[in-house]
């Protein structure tokens, strides 16, 4: 009797033993991935004939069988990339004041809600602020800077600095913007420092004079409390538009990567550290086709040390130059900031929006967080422009805006955008998705911070096209319209 009592109790022992061994290996083990049987997916199509415009569509949904189909687009959000900080354009002189000048209102706030609410419009959520003139400003303005002076004056203590100019419209509009989404991040760029500055004594062409360093760090300075002290905090600043171009006829200046590496290392960065300014320097912010131009900044430690990244435009070169410098500097980000739709695409749909969808994917599958279109808003002339020289009178608005009636008429590029900037929210990470590449099925992939993802898909095809999606051990099929793009939220 006391043997089999012992045997019990030996037993009882040894169960409660393993139970409490399993608790523990199973607490160090990874949560299983759940998710529910037959997840619906949510869609929104823009076809070219505009018979569709981001319009929702009736919900698929992920099934177990996967069938075989060699254009099949697999979503592994296992592996991720680059965080996505913004979709957007620049509201410039010429944009602000059409919005605030040549709309009422109603028509103000409807056409800001439809820009900037991810509700009720596209959501988008970064603008590139010119500091200053570009040739995308009305010739009222004219080429001004935050601190011109008299021919032959100069103000190296920047005593008579204002952002005066920009409290008419630029500001009032830009607040407006902040209070629909205040995820809007602003990046500014000057076209050029004031004209005193420089070797020609213009706003237009020449270099940076070595003696006002200090005094062009501290520009950068005042503007980003200036526009601070208004509500309006400066996300990122490059020194420099277009450094290797020199336009006719707006504002402009040269400036080599040695002189912006130094710049940027002896002068704009120490006095960003001595007045507590977080404010992200980007590099370069120019063409894809110069690479080596963010590798000579990059490559400085001193340089690098207060350069948080690399700022890209599409007009010259290859997309993948933004890998090639991620690659070699992995702790850097990667931001398109500029690529203007325009006549010499042809027609406005489609061909606008299969460049802006293509520019969407190619640019955040190379790393960037950002894609960026130029002007904002244009009147239906592609005005207004300084009208001098080489200021720009073929680029197209994202919207275009009747300054007769204050009618908006939204182009390819706002839809295009919309499809990615309604649904990706500032901190999604891109994740992992296979593409076809040029005239195919076109797509990448996103992780929004509540765990909704986003697949963007883009028929570039002159024909329609069958494609199956795979996540986990689901699929769903989908054909979609030729040089139609449709967005997938699950």
């Amino acid at each position: 009797m006391t043997q089999l009592t012992s045997r019990r109790s030996l037993l009882t022992l040894g169960g409660s033993f393993f139970l409490l061994c399993s608790l523990v290996v199973f607490s160090f083990l990874p949560p299983l991935q759940v998710h529910a049987a037959n997840e619906p997916v949510s869609v929104w199509l823009t076809t070219p004939d505009q018979a569709n415009l981001l319009t929702q569509q009736g919900n698929v949904t992920f099934s177990g069988t996967i069938r075989s189909n060699p254009t099949t687009i697999t979503v592994n959000e296992g592996l991720t990339y680059q965080q996505i900080v913004g979709f957007g354009a620049s509201l410039t002189d010429a944009s602000a004041w059409l919005i605030y000048n040549k709309l009422s209102a109603s028509q103000r706030t409807t056409l800001l809600n439809n820009l900037f609410s991810a509700s009720s419009g596209v959501g988008l959520d970064f603008l590139r602020q010119p500091m200053g003139a570009s040739d995308l400003t009305l010739p009222a303005s004219g080429e001004y800077s935050y601190d011109d002076m008299p021919a032959g004056q100069t103000d190296p203590s920047l005593a008579h600095f204002s952002i005066s100019h920009d409290t008419s419209y630029i500001i009032p509009v830009l607040q407006q913007a902040l209070q629909i989404n205040p995820n809007i991040k602003i990046m500014g760029t000057p076209w050029s420092p004031p004209g005193w500055m420089k070797s020609t004594g213009s706003m237009e062409g020449g270099t940076l004079n070595s003696s006002v360093y200090v005094a062009y760090a501290n520009y950068f300075v005042k503007f980003i409390q200036a526009y601070q002290a208004l509500g309006l905090p400066i996300y990122a600043i490059s020194p420099q538009n277009e450094p290797l171009y020199v336009p006719t006829g707006y504002p402009g200046m040269s400036m080599p990567a040695t002189t912006e590496r130094d710049f940027i290392k002896n002068y704009l960065g120490p006095a960003f550290s001595s007045n507590g300014i977080t404010t992200n320097i980007l590099g370069y912010d120019h063409n894809w086709d110069q690479p080596g131009y963010p590798e000579t900044i990059l490559s400085d430690s001193t340089a690098s040390s207060y350069t948080s990244g690399v700022a890209w435009h599409c007009y010259a070169g290859t997309v993948d130059a933004q890998t090639t410098v991620h690659n070699l500097y992995p702790s850097k980000d990667t931001y398109e900031t500029e690529c203007s739709g325009g006549t010499w695409e042809g027609s406005n749909w489609p061909n606008g929006f299969q460049n802006t969808m293509e520019l969407l994917i190619n640019t955040t599958r190379n790393w960037s967080k950002t894609v960026v279109r130029w002007g904002l808003a244009l009147d239906t002339n592609n005005g207004p422009n300084l009208g001098t020289g080489a200021s720009c009178t073929t680029c197209r608005g994202i919207v275009t805006i009747n300054q007769s009636n204050g009618a908006v008429t939204y182009n390819s590029d706002y839809y295009a955008l919309g499809q990615a900037s309604k649904f990706v929210v500032p901190g999604a990470s891109r994740i992992d998705s296979n593409s076809f590449g040029s005239k195919s099925i076109e797509d990448v992939a996103f992780k929004n911070p509540d765990g909704s993802r986003v697949l963007v898909v883009y028929n570039s095809r002159p024909t329609s096209k069958t494609f199956q999606v795979q996540w986990n051990n689901e699929a769903f099929s989908y054909t979609l319209p030729a040089g139609a793009a449709a967005t997938f939220k699950w």
